[in-house]
């Protein structure tokens, strides 16, 4: 086992993982940048480097400082957590050169997984169900309109080096495919360098479910059952729950083991999540697979009581998964909550939090990073905790967040907490009669 580990990162996941590490007796490295001198993480690791400037290309995104950061503390293995440097196959190529072990999977993973069109043929050889889509890139617009005809509209163009919902575009006819080609491609350059685009039937109003998996490096991959994320607004998710109240049993089961199929397909290591889309009848078809810890993992954790983020860090030291996919449990329900710091227009509201009160109680958890007093910056995302409600099943995990939402309190600052709940008490989120398009569609203001 490691003695210390950098985590590169920070906010909740950053004091999520430094937790982590205290509970295997492990010291813990945390780095910040100038703007975050006085953030929780950097305040309650065994130790603290600055890294850089507010900016994160000039600090969370350095990899050089972080690699530097982790060989002056003598630590032995560095902990990525999720976004910044998470997914990023130069860093953990830089890992391994610099004989520091990567808190995930191998840079050849995350190069293959990473490229959605590569992914999409991986899961093919898996045998997990594909919407109809091109054969690999669309090099131009007349590509995308001689594929847009062969596949049928609407068709939705999808950056190859997506994620986080960036690089989306769906065409409803021909006369919009030209600027959702465009509009796709432009955002897909400015997040992630890549403009490649290519292109899947678009399926109206679909499921966001997923499937978490853990991989060891012994050849073993289980799943530690499905989540909802169909509750997004933008393709951000702000509601998810474990498991999904729309499958059956036998879908979730089918899915489970098409994500596991597909793990074990890619040689893959550590935790990590595969994304389908469900239509109206259970079918599914294969998104993406995240090549890291996702931000509702807690959720799979409540329900299962195995701590994912222990788990990362026990695999990538060498240990051997200790359970049998037949003994891990479904204990109940859990949801979660992502509370951000922005108004009614979804607009970030950074500042001084002057005073605030958390929930708790039996069946809550709150992860989190702020404190009272603590200002929040304006150079990083709005999330400012994940409430999570646990139960024996979805009838008690909802009263629980209603619950915990309605004790919520911050003065300073504004967050969407009351948005939040507003989604708990509607008819839509009491039925699971929603999908990805609910929000825009305005499906919980209704009755």
């Amino acid at each position: 086992m490691f003695t210390k580990v950098l985590i590169a990162n920070r906010g909740e996941i950053a004091v999520r993982i430094i937790r982590a590490c205290r509970d295997l007796g492990i010291t813990s490295v945390a780095v910040y940048s100038e703007a975050d001198r006085e953030a929780m993480h950097a305040q309650i690791a065994d130790e603290a480097y600055c890294i850089g400037p507010a900016q994160p290309q000039e600090s969370y995104l350095n990899i050089s400082n972080i690699i530097e950061a982790a060989i002056g503390a003598g630590a032995q293995a560095i902990h990525p957590g999720y976004g910044f440097l998470s997914e990023n196959a130069d860093f953990a190529r830089a890992c391994a050169e610099n004989g520091l072990a990567f808190i995930g999977p191998s840079e050849q993973s995350i190069r293959l997984l990473g490229d959605k069109t590569a992914a999409r043929q991986l899961a093919k050889e898996a045998g997990v169900p594909l919407a109809e889509g091109s054969d690999g890139i669309v090099e131009t617009v007349e590509d995308a309109a001689v594929w847009a005809e062969k596949i049928g509209y609407p068709v939705m163009l999808k950056a190859s080096a997506g994620g986080g919902g960036k690089g989306i575009r769906v065409a409803e006819d021909a006369d919009e495919l030209a600027e959702a080609y465009a509009t796709a491609s432009s955002e897909a350059v400015a997040n992630f360098g890549d403009g490649r685009l290519y292109m899947e039937k678009y399926i109206s109003r679909p499921r966001h479910i997923e499937v978490q998996i853990l991989a060891d490096t012994h050849g073993k991959a289980i799943h530690l059952y499905d989540r909802e994320c169909s509750i997004q607004r933008r393709h951000q998710k702000l509601i998810e729950e474990a498991p999904s109240p729309f499958l059956g049993q036998e879908q979730r089961e089918n899915m489970c083991q098409c994500a596991v199929a597909l793990a074990k397909r890619a040689g893959y290591v550590g935790a990590g999540t595969v994304e389908f889309l469900v239509d109206d009848k259970q079918n599914f078809y294969f998104c993406e697979m995240n090549t890291r810890i996702q931000v509702e993992h807690g959720i799979s954790e409540e329900i299962t009581g195995i701590d994912l983020v222990a788990w990362q860090i026990r695999i990538a030291a060498g240990e051997a998964l200790e359970m049998e996919q037949k003994d891990i449990p479904m204990l109940g329900h859990a949801i979660e909550c992502r509370i951000n710091a922005e108004d009614e227009e979804f607009r970030p509201q950074p500042g001084k939090i002057q005073s605030m009160h958390m929930a708790g109680g039996i069946g809550v958890r709150v992860d989190t990073a702020v404190y009272q007093g603590y200002t929040i910056p304006p150079f990083y995302d709005s999330m400012i905790a994940k409430v999570i409600a646990f139960g024996s099943d979805r009838k008690v995990a909802s009263a629980r967040m209603k619950r915990a939402l309605s004790e919520m309190l911050f003065e300073g600052i504004v967050t969407n907490t009351d948005y939040q709940l507003s989604i708990l008490l509607s008819k839509a989120f009491e039925t699971a009669d929603f999908n990805t398009n609910s929000i825009e569609e305005g499906i919980f203001t209704k009755g």
